[in-house]
């Protein structure tokens, strides 16, 4: 392979250091209409009256637009393949203001200083009722977040509007029950997630314009242009035939833009006026109305014999999903199936959860997608059942992680590791760590004190049965290729990874292929990017699409070679047949002429497993026993993600899962008053971790081999998100013995904890 597995620079590098125009922003129009939203400052209103006359005069502004504007058809924000397991909550504006930021009033304008001016002139009457705010109090509750008839639930996932339930399921193998009762070590905690923001760098951003054909074209910052497609045909109640979503380059997303935050408003104005309009989120509106993590309590209960072999799990998971339920039934799910299959020996397990309502900024999709919450609560219980047994926590991770050809409990979308490489995961990240000479910790005499600690993660590669990839592969007339893709580059450098495998199935130069953005008008149709789905899925679409596209240069070939198509050979370069030949631009330049077979072609991929990449994460933090300050110093990743189709890729990607998963462990906590409002709502109060309160970050990789995957690639975005939080919170532990089950872990936190402990106390900190 002269690609696959190489470290090729990413083909829009240049671009982006040079600073070309390739943002949403960068290419609107400037006669653009400037859409802005007026947000609710209460949890839970009613709007009695709205007069927007007075706004709607000011000098510059071109429309108003209120709840008795729009359509009154329900649809989801969550961009989902057809049917969607989200429920149909929302409207583009509502009369029922659910939390503090929802939409209460749209103004479009030709300056921003107008529309500021007329938002303020905007008179709402609001009829302020008690908002349900603790996820413990939701379910059930009296005061309801949806209590409309029109509620719409298109798959039955146990969601119930009159109940505050998005979605509840359980599920059960063996007797949990019994099990328990008969394991020699055993352990019962809760431990809590807080909701965390994605905080990419480019904010939410969308601008839309008509066609000369009156036709909604909307150029948008997301990760899944043809499922926004479908959602602003349900919200502006049109068909999507009427509608063109465009995909420029991403300034990040990392889940955030799985679903269609900005996209609703620009395009309605759009829509009604006729005219261009581009709204850009501002950092405070992407703080407050967004599409967080979701917040999740989980309750674990675990149980292992003497020799250390976990023989039951048992897990309930209560979701928060905010105000509306986009990914609510969706992100639960993966807390349970990509933890539980970590311990392949169990004889029994136990998945119970409840996404509940409330009156909070909805939730919605973000690296890791709910994995993230479950390997926490998993790898925090698998720590705490070692101690309990004396035994070193790799020790007991050794004697039961998941080996290839073996089973994976709970784990639906594979009952078996298909590739897995997990275990040399753990002998190269304990070779790093210096594990055995470092564990538990080390006094450094100075008042600190160093701890390791470790955790294993699993995820997917994509939704098995349900992710399709698509790749449009065309022979030009000059012997170049052109590679139409819909899946979304947001910074991955899938559009160079999709070229790489090209050019090595197609055995040409990468230069030779060029690579297309999303159009959903001419691209092949793909989910779109989430769910580690697009290596691994839109991969082997484009793996088909060459293979596809050479039969049909070979027997065009062999056409002019007066020949079978069997009977020659193509190097990338030219077909042969014996010591006759004839080159790609000669084929090229005859498919243009007097010819009646396409050379190009279309594939698509859906795969009907989801082999899982797997990790180990190593953590050494520092901790000053007297403030309870703590900072990692050492963190070591070793990744099994098959065979990564550009390391230098994989390794970035690995390298920022983990800086993300330090900020959930160690200080992103969003903040929520009294009244519902969020008190973090820039970065001043919201700590995202720069590169000064990193330590070192050493990634390695061990490399398993999925024969379902191109050239044995499986998915690595996600999984890289996982190990962070059970590790550092382990590691804490290990240094100083105070156990932090609700994240983050401040330093307040570890000091009383120490307090509590040199007190006699058992050192416990939720």
């Amino acid at each position: 392979m002269k690609y696959v597995n190489q470290p090729i620079r990413k083909s829009d590098a240049m671009a982006l250091v040079t600073g070309k125009p390739v943002y949403t922003d960068d290419l609107a129009p400037k006669d653009c209409l400037i859409v802005k939203i007026l947000r609710s400052p209460h949890a839970n209103a009613w709007i009695e009256d709205i007069k927007t006359g007075t706004a709607a005069s000011v000098g510059g502004v071109a429309c108003v637009f209120t709840y008795k504007d729009v359509p009154q058809k329900r649809f989801t924000l969550a961009g989902q393949t057809y049917p969607e397991l989200s429920p149909y909550d929302r409207l583009i504006l509502d009369r029922h203001l659910r939390f503090v930021g929802d939409a209460v009033a749209i103004v479009a304008g030709e300056t921003e200083a107008a529309v500021d001016k007329a938002l303020k002139r905007i008179k709402v009457k609001y009829r302020v009722e008690e908002p349900v705010l603790d996820i413990h109090k939701a379910k059930d509750n009296e005061i309801l977040v949806h209590p409309e008839d029109n509620w719409i639930a298109n798959v039955p996932v146990g969601a119930d509007n009159h109940r505050n339930l998005c979605a509840s399921h359980s599920e059960e193998h063996g007797d949990v029950e019994k099990l328990l009762s008969e394991c020699k070590y055993t352990v019962d905690h809760v431990y809590h997630t807080k909701a965390n923001q994605q905080a990419m760098m480019e904010t939410f951003r969308s601008y839309c314009f008509k066609d000369h054909f009156g036709r909604l074209n909307v150029v948008s910052s997301t990760q899944i242009p043809f499922h926004v497609r479908r959602i602003l045909g349900n919200a502006l109640d049109i068909p999507s035939s009427r509608i063109r979503v465009i995909k420029p380059r991403i300034g990040g997303g990392f889940g955030a833009k799985q679903t269609a935050v900005s996209d609703v408003y620009p395009a309605f104005v759009t829509w009604k006026t006729g005219r261009p309009s581009k709204l850009v989120y501002s950092r405070y509106e992407s703080q407050i109305c967004s599409s967080p993590r979701h917040e999740m309590e989980i309750r674990v209960r675990a149980g292992a014999d003497e020799n250390g072999i976990v023989r039951v799990l048992d897990m309930y998971s209560l979701s928060n999903t905010g105000a509306y339920g986009e990914h609510g039934p969706t992100t639960v799910g993966l807390s349970g199936h990509k933890s539980i299959p970590l311990y392949r020996h169990l004889e029994a397990y136990r998945f119970t959860y409840d996404v509940v309502y409330t009156n909070v900024q909805a939730a919605g999709a973000y690296r890791g997608y709910g994995a993230t919450q479950g390997i926490f609560a998993v790898e925090s219980a698998v720590d705490e059942l070692a101690a309990k047994m004396g035994m070193d926590p790799v020790k007991i991770r050794e004697l039961n992680l998941p080996l290839e050809g073996g089973p994976l409990p709970g784990y639906p979308d594979s009952p078996y590791a298909t590739s897995c490489a997990i275990d040399q995961c753990m002998a190269r990240a304990k070779e790093m760590m210096n594990w055995d000479a470092k564990y538990p910790c080390r006094d450094m005499g100075n008042g600190k004190v160093r701890g390791v600690g470790a955790s294993l993660a699993m995820q997917g590669s994509s939704i098995a049965g349900v992710d399709v990839g698509g790749a449009d592969l065309k022979l030009n007339e000059d012997g170049s290729y052109t590679l139409g893709l819909g899946c979304t580059d947001m910074g991955t450098g899938c559009d160079t990874i999709m070229a790489q495998i090209a050019a090595d199935c197609l055995e040409t130069q990468m230069d030779n292929i060029v690579v297309f953005g999303v159009d959903t008008d001419i691209s092949p149709y793909d989910s779109g990017s989430y769910a580690s789905a697009t290596t691994y899925t839109t991969g082997m679409a484009v793996v088909q699409a060459c293979e596809a596209l050479r039969q049909k240069i070979c027997a065009l070939g062999a056409k002019m070679l007066d020949t079978e198509p069997e009977k020659v050979d193509f190097d990338g370069t030219y077909v042969s047949s014996e010591d006759r030949r004839v080159s790609l631009k000669e084929i090229a330049i005859k498919g243009t002429c007097g010819n009646n077979q396409e050379l190009q072609v279309t594939r698509t991929h859906s795969s009907p497993i989801s082999p899982p990449p797997f990790m180990v994460g190593m953590a050494e933090v520092e901790i000053d026993k007297e403030t309870g300050s703590v900072k990692v110093i050492d963190y070591v990743a070793v990744v099994d993600c098959g065979t990564p189709i550009n390391p230098n890729l994989a390794r970035v990607q690995t390298e920022g899962g983990i800086v993300q998963g330090i900020g959930m462990a160690l200080s992103e906590d969003i903040q929520y008053s009294d009244k519902g409002a969020i008190r973090n709502n820039s970065f001043m109060q919201y700590k995202i971790p720069t590169r000064m309160d990193i330590g070192d970050i050493r990634v390695d990789f061990r490399c398993s081999y999925e024969q379902s995957g191109p050239f044995g690639a499986k998915s690595v975005g996600e999984l890289v998100i996982d190990t962070p939080c059970p590790a550092i919170a382990n590691a804490v532990y290990n240094a100083v013995g105070v156990r932090v089950r609700k994240l983050p872990i401040t330093p307040e936190k570890i000091a009383m904890g120490i307090l509590e402990k040199e007190a006699g106390e058992v050192p416990e900190r939720n």
